[in-house]
């Protein structure tokens, strides 16, 4: 165990005394949480949605229909009344819900105006507000429709409201997106140039011949990245909360607990990628270009998962970054417990469990 522990201090000492490592993991956090946070939007298409019809005439099913043929609506399902519907969007399930009011054709026909309210998943403020557009664009149709044959106009209101993030800030929906792009690029590139440094060097011979156990060396080397990826996390969360305004609604504990898991997880696939390469440029290549171009695609808070072919959605599942920036969403925005993601945290753990066996196994296998 004392072997250990100096294998890591040294491994912290040539992390520290690298300005070049000391931007990477510090300065590309901060740089892309303010970017991010502050200059980019996106919208999105064929969102899930419900529907709440407590009026049942033949108003509201002509909406419905509407909103049923439009490109730009999945009905999920119809719930019975407004408690379910929270239990939709903590769960992810549907982006927005339409309650259509008691008596809503009645209103319409007797006092020439009525409402109906839309409730939005604002933890991503384009697509909540995009989607609102959406649908007072088709109310208007139908409001038109019935204006042709009416000497006095019928007019519907639509009253919004925004769950999660009121004031439509891009910050909620892109501060989890780059937590998991940074640290998925963070964690791997560095895990992997720093084992495949050693082999280019002739070190990690001189390490396996000696009786210090291979498997000791991984633990070493993973150690201190696991430890500064937890500093990384945490400045994170500091430039968050008080320079973009973006409170922290769920378990802080559980926030780190998940944290840590996915860290392990790009750890695990940072030492995948250093058994099979031979050279720091090689293994930098692969992690910086080979994990960038996925998380920005496939995670989903650059691009909705939804929109793409059924083929690429299908390959996103095997994206480490599209389940834990799920997880951090629903725990920084939402507020939700460990109910809520733990099919979530379950996938992370198989995807680490797999990467971590097949990247030992192969490790073992080149030491022969």
């Amino acid at each position: 165990m004392k072997q250990f522990f100096i294998f890591v201090k040294k491994e912290f000492a040539h992390v520290l005394r690298d300005k070049k490592t000391l931007l990477i993991l510090f300065g590309l956090p901060v740089a892309q949480i303010l970017i991010f946070g502050f200059a980019l939007t996106n919208e999105v298409k064929k969102s899930k949605i419900v529907i709440v019809d407590q009026a049942k005439d033949p108003a509201s099913q002509a909406i419905i229909t509407k909103v049923g043929v439009s490109q730009y609506f999945q009905i999920e399902n119809t719930v019975a009344n407004k408690r379910q519907i929270e239990d939709q969007f903590k769960q992810g399930k549907i982006k927005m819900a339409v309650v259509f009011p008691p008596y809503f054709n009645r209103d319409l026909l007797h006092q020439n105006k009525a409402t109906i309210q839309v409730i939005t998943d604002a933890t991503d403020p384009n697509t909540a507000n995009t989607l609102t557009n959406y649908f007072s664009a088709i109310v208007a149709d139908y409001q038109a429709e019935l204006n042709q044959t009416k000497a006095m106009p019928y007019r519907i209101t639509t009253e919004m409201r925004m769950l999660y993030n009121p004031g439509l800030k891009g910050a909620p929906n892109f501060v989890p997106g780059v937590m998991a792009l940074v640290l998925m690029l963070v964690c791997v590139m560095m895990t992997a140039i720093s084992i495949v440094k050693e082999k280019e060097t002739g070190t990690m011979e001189i390490l396996l011949v000696s009786p210090f156990r291979p498997i000791m060396v991984i633990l070493a080397k993973a150690l201190p990245y696991l430890m500064l990826s937890l500093v990384n996390l945490c400045i994170i969360l500091l430039v968050s909360v008080f320079v973009l305004q973006l409170p922290v609604n769920g378990s802080l504990l559980l926030l780190f607990a998940e944290s840590t898991l996915f860290i392990i997880t790009c750890l695990s696939l940072g030492l995948l990628i250093s058994v099979k390469t031979e050279s720091q440029q090689v293994a930098m290549l692969i992690s910086l270009m080979g994990m960038l171009l996925p998380t920005v695609m496939f995670s989903g808070f650059m691009f909705p998962i939804e929109n793409m072919p059924m083929g690429l959605q299908v390959l996103s599942n095997v994206i480490p970054a599209k389940w834990y920036y799920i997880i951090v969403k629903s725990i920084m925005i939402k507020g939700v417990g460990f109910s809520a993601i733990w099919k979530e945290t379950f996938i992370l753990v198989g995807i680490t469990v797999v990467l971590l066996i097949i990247s030992i196994k192969n490790f073992k296998i080149r030491l022969a």
